[in-house]
């Protein structure tokens, strides 16, 4: 006689089988216990490693259906045989090949002055230009009421702005806070000047030094470290040192990111 399985549930009804994923390089995951989300880096024997858009990285173990994948659970194997790496950009981004620029956007990223547009170019020029964000420097902020009401910002043109020295209570501060609208954005990193957002090791000096008050703060700077005093090209000598994101601080990088998302959010396009 014939014999039939005592599991009379329909097949479209019986548990899927949950797929594994190599984890190659580049591959975008979550975790879902802890909710971090970032890119594999590396694969080891038990453990992958994750990097996050600002490039904090977290080690996890191999674990059976332990990641999302698209919101599917996955079980993430070690690749049969290791890929390249993917190329990075400076600001840690995962680079696209043969990318072309985007058309500019109508939104705007403004920064403080030259020196701040050179360094921003420096570190994210490769994902302004994929995402078609126009960097413009306004060379202080006194103008920047009568520039952002001739912007005239709105849902299809944000603006964003970045500041030096953000500190309440500052002028900058009032200033920043008499603009910002659900459409103008304006942030700010703590530091007297750009300069100072380049981490001292990545310039080979143990910190920034202290400048009196009332004193040029750049020319101070260069007399404090012996370098000639030309700040222009002293700024030259600081930009070569920084090739990617690692070599700026925190909170400059936090900001940065900030803006570009806020402008090339939905509705800023």
């Amino acid at each position: 006689m014939r014999q039939y399985s005592p599991d009379l549930t329909p097949p479209w009804k019986k548990p899927q089988p949950v797929p594994e994923v190599p984890a190659d390089p580049g591959l975008v995951v979550e975790e879902p216990h802890t909710g971090f989300c970032g890119a594999v880096i590396r694969c080891e024997a038990g453990t992958v490693t994750l990097e996050d858009r600002f490039g904090k990285h977290r080690v996890f173990p191999l674990e059976p259906q332990g990641f999302l994948l698209e919101g599917r659970v996955v079980t993430l194997v070690r690749p049969s045989k290791a890929p390249a790496r993917p190329a990075r950009t400076a600001s840690g981004s995962v680079a696209v090949p043969g990318a072309r620029a985007r058309v500019a956007r109508a939104g705007r990223i403004y920064v403080e002055g030259r020196h701040d547009a050179e360094l921003v170019e420096r570190v994210w020029g490769d994902d302004l230009r994929i995402e078609g964000v126009v960097v413009e420097y306004l060379e202080g902020v006194d103008d920047l009421p009568s520039i952002v009401s001739a912007f005239s910002p709105g849902p299809d043109a944000r603006l964003g702005v970045l500041v030096d020295h953000l500190v309440p209570g500052t002028k900058e501060w009032r200033i920043a806070q008499s603009v910002t609208s659900e459409h103008a954005l304006v942030v700010g990193h703590p530091y007297i000047d750009i300069w100072q957002a380049v981490k001292p090791a990545s310039l080979g000096i143990r910190e920034w030094p202290r400048v009196p008050h009332g004193q040029d703060w750049k020319a101070g700077v260069c007399r404090a470290l012996g370098w000639p005093e030309n700040t222009g090209a002293a700024w030259q000598g600081i930009l070569s040192r920084v090739r990617s994101y690692k070599d700026l601080e925190p909170e400059l990088l936090g900001r940065v990111e900030e803006l570009i998302d806020f402008v090339t959010a939905s509705g800023g396009a």
